[in-house]
C-alpha cells in the first residue's frame, strides 16, 4: 500500500513536478498533524484528498520560474501552512516566513514548522509587517486568500522592486482581472503572462504573475482590514 509520501511524488511527477522521497517525507508529516489538529484548519479531512488539494496544489507553484528562483518568500494568511511549508521542504535554502494574524493558527504553524529551519512565523497582519519589513522579499505567494486586488495590496509592499507576488487562482473573473490591472498601476506591480496548472485531476487553476516593476507608494498598504473592506479599483 502507498503512503502518503508516495503519493506525493508519485502525483507531483505526474505534473511534472519532481520531489524527493526525503522532501515528500517531511510534507507528508504537515499534512497528518494537520488531520489530527483539533482546530478546523482545512475542511479537508482525509489524507488521500488532503495530497491533492494541499500538497500538490502548493507544490505546483514550483513550475513558475519566480517560485524556482526565489531567494526569500513570504506566504500571506498561511492558515494551514499551505502552500509555505511545502515550498519551505522543497527549497531548504531558501528563508520562508509564514503570516498568519489568528493566533491559534499562527500556533499550529510554530509546531508544524519545527522541523524547518529555514521557516519563520508572524503571528501578525501583513500591513503590520510591511511596515517593519518593507520591499524585504524576493517572492510573495498568496493562496485562496482573496480577490486578486486584495492580495496585491498586501503582497506588493512586502515584495522587493524586480520581485514577484505569485497568485494561486481558480476559475478566471474578468472584472477581478480587469480590476487588478488598475490596482497593479497603483501599487508598482506589473503583469506577467499567467501560469495554467492542473494539479489535480478535472481541476484548472491558474497563477497569476506580477513583477515589482517599482517601488509601491507609502500610503499602501493602507490600515489593516481596509484591503478587503475597500479593495483597490
Amino acid at each position: 500500500m502507498k503512503t502518503p509520501a508516495d503519493l506525493i511524488v508519485e502525483r507531483a511527477a505526474a505534473s511534472d513536478i519532481p520531489i524527493d522521497p526525503a522532501v515528500a517525507a517531511a510534507i507528508a508529516g504537515v499534512l497528518d498533524a494537520m488531520l489530527a489538529e483539533p482546530q478546523n484548519l482545512s475542511s479537508v479531512r482525509d489524507i488521500d484528498q488532503a495530497v491533492w488539494v494541499h500538497a500538490v496544489d502548493s507544490l505546483s507553484g514550483l513550475r513558475v520560474p519566480a517560485v524556482r528562483e526565489a531567494t526569500s518568500i513570504v506566504d500571506i494568511g498561511s492558515g494551514n501552512g499551505f502552500p509555505g511549508l511545502a515550498l519551505a521542504a522543497t527549497l531548504p535554502a531558501v528563508p520562508v516566513t509564514l503570516v498568519e494574524s489568528e493566533k491559534s493558527k499562527a500556533d499550529w504553524l510554530r509546531r508544524a514548522s519545527a522541523a524547518f529551519p529555514n521557516v519563520r512565523v508572524v503571528a501578525d497582519r501583513s500591513e503590520t509587517l510591511a511596515r517593519d519589513e518593507r520591499e524585504a522579499f524576493s517572492v510573495a505567494c498568496a493562496r485562496a486568500v482573496g480577490s486578486l486586488p486584495v492580495v496585491m495590496e498586501l503582497a506588493a509592499p512586502l515584495v522587493a522592486p524586480g520581485g514577484h507576488l505569485v497568485a494561486w487562482r481558480g476559475r478566471r473573473e474578468a472584472d477581478d482581472e480587469a480590476l487588478a490591472l488598475l490596482a497593479g498601476g497603483e501599487l508598482g506591480l506589473t503583469p506577467t503572462p499567467d501560469i495554467a496548472v492542473t494539479p489535480i485531476p478535472g481541476v484548472s487553476r491558474y497563477f497569476s504573475v506580477w513583477e515589482k516593476a517599482g517601488s509601491t507608494p507609502d500610503r499602501y498598504p493602507r490600515r489593516p482590514g481596509m484591503a478587503a473592506k475597500r479593495p483597490l479599483a
